[in-house]
């Protein structure tokens, strides 16, 4: 498996995670979290206040088959590619799976602090929004983070999809946020040759002929409108509203989005798996979704310099530590993502509320009296109200993802 600045899956002699408890655990995503927490709180009546939140596994069921890297994570004794194959992170959004409805799929458990019971995160977020997301953004968008955040785990190339546009979801579908989602490549599979994405279309069809495509389900025809776009650990891309497109398979990577799962799949079936109807067209017929695409042809250079998103230094941290921009105002309004890399023990305050992932080595997080020991591909949540946070990467450094919401208006 190749990964970005060649990290490990977990740091040489680091211990590893807690076996599951039972034979169903990793399978529902039911397994510990890898931090090891020191500090003198009980995990009785503590106050979310001055403390990060922890964020464990939170497996959601989807139409394709992966998430074997996530049961490697987990400590699986035979990892595998299951329908399990994204972990959503600090997430309010329920998943949309037919026929699934009655499961509350998507929402996240979260521990506050040292505290070993989990929490919801919708519920407790709206307990005290202003600490947790800051007034300004409460203000705009309420107690809502306004950003989904998800680890994904390709085991196959997913389906030909386009998501709406956050207009186009406002004006058609009485939904609040449409679905511009970004890519973070954190790895791929040594067994994939040829890691690729699809965005737009570089040889867009006619209206009529996309129509009769889908209707065909001429796979091969579609797959003529893209070219296959290389991918490696540690690119970023900004797919908008509107962008047809699909992942390839054997990506392990972490997608930012907006907080919708509205999806339009324009292919039926992949691995096995036949869509029931219901989740082709988001409830609707193919002609209301056609108006869904971009039809204008997205051209190799279009997507170097549209798509494909390069780092700007925001600030240094240190000698040899700095923060770059990945996704910023100039990509889109819709999330931001920063990525700091730390070879030095720095203390940081961020300008919002950020869901942080640790991209490679590892690092102690000092905050509300505890030291969390955060390993490779370990998560947490810094609130907009915590106030700076100590940390000590370990020896050879460390990398954070850092996921904010959009800019309060």
């Amino acid at each position: 498996m190749t990964h970005a600045g060649s990290p490990p899956l977990r740091p040489p002699g680091a211990p590893a995670p807690a076996p599951p408890r039972g034979p169903d655990a990793v399978a529902a995503g039911h397994y510990p979290i890898a931090s090891r927490v020191a500090g003198g709180f009980s995990a009785g009546a503590m106050s979310h206040r001055g403390r990060l939140l922890r964020l464990p596994p939170n497996r959601v069921w989807r139409t394709y088959p992966g998430g074997r890297t996530l049961d490697r994570l987990a400590g699986a004794p035979t990892p595998a590619d299951t329908q399990l194959a994204e972990d959503w992170i600090a997430s309010t959004t329920r998943a949309v799976n037919r026929g699934r409805e009655h499961l509350a799929e998507g929402v996240s458990q979260v521990l506050v602090g040292a505290d070993e019971t989990p929490r919801d995160f919708a519920a407790l977020l709206a307990s005290d929004p202003e600490y947790f997301l800051g007034a300004a953004h409460t203000k705009t968008f309420g107690a809502q983070p306004q950003q989904l955040v998800k680890f994904l785990d390709s085991g196959t190339r997913l389906h030909l999809q386009v998501h709406p546009t956050r207009e186009f979801a406002r004006k058609f579908l009485s939904a609040p946020s449409g679905k511009t989602e970004a890519y973070h490549i954190l790895t791929t599979r040594d067994d994939v040759a040829d890691a690729f994405i699809y965005v737009g279309f570089q040889r867009p069809p006619a209206r009529a002929e996309l129509r009769r495509m889908i209707e065909a389900q001429d796979i091969a025809a579609l797959e003529a409108c893209f070219d296959k776009i290389p991918v490696r650990p540690g690119d970023t891309f900004i797919i908008p509203g509107g962008t047809p497109h699909a992942l390839g398979a054997g990506l392990f990577m972490v997608e930012i989005q907006e907080p919708s799962d509205l999806v339009v799949r324009f292919e039926f079936e992949r691995a096995g798996y036949l869509l029931p109807e219901s989740a082709r067209f988001m409830g609707r017929g193919l002609e209301f979704c056609l108006d869904v695409f971009n039809l204008a042809p997205l051209t190799p250079a279009a997507v170097d310099t549209r798509v494909r998103c390069r780092p700007r230094r925001l600030r240094a941290l240190g000698p040899s530590s700095y923060q770059d921009e990945l996704i910023g105002p100039n990509q889109t309004d819709c999330f931001r993502v920063l990525h700091s890399t730390l070879d030095a023990p720095v203390l940081k305050t961020e300008p919002a509320a950020t869901i942080a992932i640790v991209t490679h080595g590892s690092v102690s997080a000092a905050a509300g009296g505890e030291v969390h020991h955060f390993r490779c591909y370990d998560k947490f949540f810094l609130p907009a109200g915590l106030g700076p946070v100590r940390f000590t990467p370990a020896p050879g450094g460390c990398g954070i993802l850092e996921c904010l919401p959009p800019a309060a208006l």
